[in-house]
C-alpha cells in the first residue's frame, strides 16, 4: 500500500486525545439540564457519532429542531468550560503525525466534531499545525458511521478511496471507512474491544503503539 497511499484521514476524539468519557459526561449534563435523564454508559456508546444522531437516538429530539440546538448547544458550552481543560493528547501523537508528514502523507481530520470544536481539539492534542486539511460535521449532511465526512476528505486531499487509510477509535470510524471504501487502522484507547473493532486492517493499544510498529503496518505495507 506504500506505492499508492498518499493520505491519513484522522479521527481526533478517543484517537488523538483522551476525549470520549469527557464528551459523554458533556451529554450527560446538557440533558439532565433538558429533562431527560440518560445513563453515562449509554451515551458513552454512542460517542464517535455525531450530535446529529446521538441526540435523537438518546432522546428522541431532533438535532435540527429549535430544542434539538438548544440541548446541543449547552452540550458543546459544558464541554468548553467544563471538562476542556482536563484533556490531554496521548503519548506520542504529535510524534506519529510527523512521521506521517515525513513519509510525504497528507493529513486529513475526517471527525464527527462540530467545526467550531476541530481547531481547540487539534490544539489540546498539540498537532494543529501539523494538519493541512480538515472536515467535520458541519461539512456533511450526516455524521458518522456514514460515510459522508470521509467522502469530503477524500476530496479535500484529492486522493481516491485505495489512496487513503483512516485512522479512528470506535466502530463509527470504522463503518464509515468501509462505506466510503477506505481501509482503516484502529486504536485501543477509545475504549472498545477488539471484536467492536472488526474489520480494521490492523489494531493498535494507541497511536504511541502503533508509531513503535510503524513499520509493520498497513501505513508502510509493501
Amino acid at each position: 500500500m506504500a506505492n499508492t497511499l498518499k493520505a491519513v484521514l484522522l479521527d481526533i476524539d478517543g484517537t488523538l486525545i483522551d476525549s470520549n468519557d469527557a464528551h459523554a459526561a458533556a451529554w450527560v449534563d446538557a440533558l439532565a439540564e433538558a429533562g431527560f435523564e440518560v445513563a453515562f454508559d449509554r451515551v458513552r456508546a454512542l460517542i464517535g457519532k455525531g450530535g446529529d444522531k446521538v441526540l435523537p437516538e438518546l432522546t428522541g429530539v431532533e438535532s435540527d429542531s429549535p430544542r434539538g440546538v438548544e440541548i446541543s448547544e449547552r452540550r458543546g458550552a459544558i464541554f468548553k468550560k467544563t471538562y476542556a481543560s482536563t484533556l490531554r493528547p496521548f503519548p506520542d501523537a504529535r510524534a506519529l503525525l510527523e512521521r506521517f508528514k515525513a513519509l510525504g502523507l497528507k493529513l486529513v481530520v475526517a471527525t464527527s466534531a462540530n467545526e467550531r470544536d476541530v481547531t481547540p481539539l487539534l490544539k489540546i492534542a498539540k498537532v494543529d499545525d501539523l494538519v493541512e486539511t480538515r472536515t467535520s460535521s458541519s461539512d456533511a449532511e450526516r455524521s458518522k458511521p456514514d460515510p459522508d465526512i470521509l467522502q469530503v476528505a477524500l476530496a479535500r486531499a484529492g486522493c481516491k478511496p485505495h489512496e487513503a487509510i483512516m485512522l479512528g477509535d470506535t466502530p463509527y470510524d470504522l463503518e464509515s471507512a468501509r462505506k466510503a471504501g477506505v481501509a482503516s487502522v484502529a486504536v485501543r484507547s477509545g475504549g472498545w474491544k477488539d471484536r467492536d473493532l472488526a474489520g480494521a486492517a490492523a489494531i493498535y493499544n494507541d497511536v504511541a503503539d502503533l508509531l513503535r510498529n510503524l513499520e509493520g503496518s498497513p501505513f508502510l505495507a509493501r
